[in-house]
Parts: C-alpha cells; structure tokens; sequence
C-alpha cells in the first residue's frame, strides 16, 4: 500500500479543512435556517453552541485521527483494544461513512443547481433565453445531468490525493471564495431594505431562544457546517503533522468556519428583503420561510434582475462563489468513503474514488427522480439526526473508551505546554461528560416527540 499523504503546511490544512466545512452548510444552510427560526436569537444559539460543543466535538475527531493514522472505520475500531469496543467502534464508522455518501447525494444536486444558475446569464446574454429558462427550472432532466458534472469534478480532484487534489484546490479556490463573498455583501447593504434584514439578522428575540427546535436545528448546523459526525475531520486530522499544535488548529477552523457562516448571513438574510422590495413574497402569512431548501433561488435572481445589465454579471458571480464553496466541501466528504475503500481494502486510490463516487452519484440520480419524497427526507436524516449522533459516539469513544493517558499525549503533541496546558487537562472531562450531556439534551425533545 502507497504511503498516507499529509498536508505540506498549516495553511494548506486550514484551506482544506475550512474549506469542508465552509459550504452550502454556511451559505446556504446557515441563512436559511436563520431565516427559518427567527433571526438573530438563531443565531446566538448557534455561535454558543459552535464553541462550547462543536469545537470539543471537533477536537475528538482529530486528535482521534491524528493518533490512529487511518480511515474513520479503522481508526475507531483501534481506540480500544477491547474486541466488543473495536466491532461498535467500526460500526460506529461504517455510520459516519454512510452518513457522509448521503450528504453527498443530496449535496450534489444542491450543487448542480448552483452551477446551472451561473451558466444561465451567460445563456441569457448570449441570445439563448430558452435554455437559461431550462437552466433555472427545476426537473429531472437538468437536476441530473449537473449532478453528474459535479460528481465527475469532485472525483477529479479527490483522484490527485492529498496534497496535489484536497490541498492544491483548497487553497486556491478559499481565497476566492471570500472575496467574491464580500464584494457581493458591500452591494447587497447598499440596496433599498437591506436594514430591514441587517435588524433581523443582528437584534435577537430571546423569546423564542428555548424553543426545543431552534436548539435542534442549531446544533445540527453546528455539526454539518463543522462537517462533524461523518468522519471528514477525522480523516484530516490524520493528515495533519505531529508537530502542529491541534487545539489551535481547531480553534481556528471553528473562528473560520462560524465567521464565514455569519458572514453568508449578512448576505443572504438582507438580500431577502432586498429582494421582498422587488415583489418576491419570503415569509408566507403563517409566517414561516416561504422559499424553503429553494431559499436563495427565489431571493437573489429578483435582486439581480433589479440591478439592470449589472445583475447578470453579479449573478454569474454569485452562483460562481456557491459552486466554489460546495466543491471545497464535497471533497472532503468524498474522501471519507474513498479512504475507507482504498485504505480497508487496499485498492488503489483512483478505482476507490470513481467506485464509491458513482455509487453516490446514482443514489444521487434517484433523489432526483424523486425529489419531493426523498430530498427533505435524506437532507433531516443525514444532518438533523445522524450527525448529532454519531458525533455523540465519536465524544463517548474518546471520553469513555480511550486510555485517557494516550488521549492526552495524543491532543498535547505540537502543544507548546505540552500535556501541561489548560486545554489538554480540561478537554477529556469535557468531551467525556460535557458534550455527551449537550447533545442528548438538545435530542431529547425531539426523540420523545417522535414516540409520543
């Protein structure tokens, strides 16, 4: 077997690793959700429990996946050396492997949709009104075939492996990412309701802050924004070179991650009553998000056709930064099946990729053959509930099931202070008792709901 890669650098890890978990978990999920559950108290809820969960959450994963050096399956099936712990440590990961190909499949169709609207001004521009019309309906026929686009592109990149596909990418397409983020929110402030929405993004309404499905749904986009629970960072931080200093790793993924997503926000959410001046109706009369999953579609092509001969190059821009930011996550959640498959069963990395990518691609075909009755379904499973849970197994396989000696030696490596620093002395009581408290705390509600 060819020898693991390892980033070349800390910046080429952060690209990666942020670039995971900055997607259309952020720009897409983290406005709509805002949207869908009153504004700023959302949001809040959402910072508070970024840092006090997900970055302990965070840090299992990848110290875990430092230490072990392998694939999520593997990796857990060795934290303990007990036979009942290695099969529930390997189930555990298979869970994370499946839950990261189902994200996958409907994240792929969310992509394509970000890549038939950047084509469509062009189409438009060009004299082609036909096909832009076809590019921005929604169907089978275009949801397939940018799918498959999509997929491919993804499979080309994770095939080149560590540091010539995740990292190479990463760094490239990050830097991009963000300036065209915020050029398009300096305009967007500028329009005509923009403060109606920068005053319900920013000024929260407590009232609604214990509402056991804001905390639900908080916590769920703490974990799919972080890309936690399926085994993306555990694998990165496999990746990652003994002499970094991991809790500071982590800290700055998490500040990357929250700052993007609050800043998507101050994009999105104005540009909804940007686009409310326009004539496009946001919250229905019962007051909940008009729009749903097709949240940004029904906002911003109003926005842009306000704009005049402007919006269309705007829109290119736009469409061009959502497309960005689902393949730098993508990727990552391809590479947590590709490295179980080449690694477990020792098949050489580009017959695992173009394997388990198509495999995905046609679960992701037949999502879209039935989209009203799988997509929403796939979408909750897969982020609401699977990825809470088992980053839950990840917090209880490093709190309970590891030697707390190795562990702390694991997460103090690269550590100036060594095993002597706060953090490390704090964080496997914390993950230990802490995290597993949050989480079956905020599930509960819904758990018992679901059998009353």
């Amino acid at each position: 077997m060819a020898a693991r890669g390892q980033f070349s650098s800390r910046l080429g890890f952060l690209m990666a690793a942020a670039g995971s978990a900055v997607g259309l978990g952020n720009i897409w999920g983290f406005p709509t959700q805002t949207a869908s559950n009153g504004g700023a108290a959302f949001v809040l809820v959402y910072l508070a429990l970024a840092f006090l969960l997900a970055y302990p959450a965070l840090m299992a994963e990848l110290t875990i996946g430092r230490a072990k050096r392998a694939n999520v399956v593997d990796a857990l099936g060795s934290v303990s050396t007990g036979k009942t712990a290695h099969y529930v440590g390997a189930t555990v990961g298979l869970a994370g492997v499946l839950t990261a190909s189902l994200i996958l499949s409907f994240y792929a169709i969310l992509a394509g949709w970000m890549m038939s609207h950047m084509i469509e001004p062009i189409a438009t521009l060009a004299g082609a009104t036909e096909t832009g019309t076809w590019l921005t309906t929604q169907g089978p026929g275009r949801d397939i075939i940018f799918t498959i686009l999509f997929s491919i592109l993804t499979m080309l990149i994770i095939v080149g492996g560590v540091r010539d596909g995740i990292e190479k990418w990463s760094t490239r397409l990050m830097p991009s990412l963000i300036t065209i983020l915020i050029a398009l929110i300096i305009y967007v402030l500028m329009q005509p309701g923009a403060m109606d929405g920068l005053k319900l993004y920013l000024v929260p309404d407590f009232s609604g802050i214990t509402n056991p499905d804001l905390l639900l749904s908080a916590m769920g986009q703490a974990f799919f924004s972080l890309s936690l629970g399926v085994g993306t960072m555990l694998i990165y931080g496999s990746y990652v070179s003994e002499k970094e200093n991991l809790p500071r790793l982590g800290a700055s993924l998490t500040l990357i991650d929250t700052g993007i997503a609050f800043t998507a926000g101050l994009l999105i959410i104005p540009a909804m009553f940007v686009a409310q001046e326009y004539g496009t109706t946001i919250y229905s009369e019962a007051g909940e998000l008009a729009a749903g999953p097709g949240l940004i579609f029904a906002v911003l092509p109003s926005v842009f056709d306000g704009m005049g001969a402007t919006g269309s190059f705007v829109a290119i821009a736009f469409f061009l930064l959502m497309s960005i930011a689902a393949l730098t996550s993508s990727i990552s959640m391809l590479e947590v099946p590709v490295s179980f498959v080449s690694e477990h069963f020792n098949i050489e990395r580009k017959i695992a990729t173009f394997a388990t990518g198509t495999a995905i691609l046609a679960f992701s075909i037949l999502i879209a053959l039935n989209f009203d009755t799988m997509f929403g379904f796939v979408a909750d499973l897969a982020t609401v509930y699977l990825e809470p849970l088992i980053g839950l197994a990840f917090c209880i396989f490093a709190g309970w099931l590891w030697n707390r000696n190795e562990a702390m030696k694991a997460i103090a490596a690269g550590h100036p202070d060594g095993e002597s620093a706060w953090f490390v002395k704090v964080w496997p009581w914390y993950v230990k008792v802490v995290c597993p408290a949050l989480i079956i705390t905020m599930l509960f509600p819904t758990v018992q709901k679901l059998f009353s």
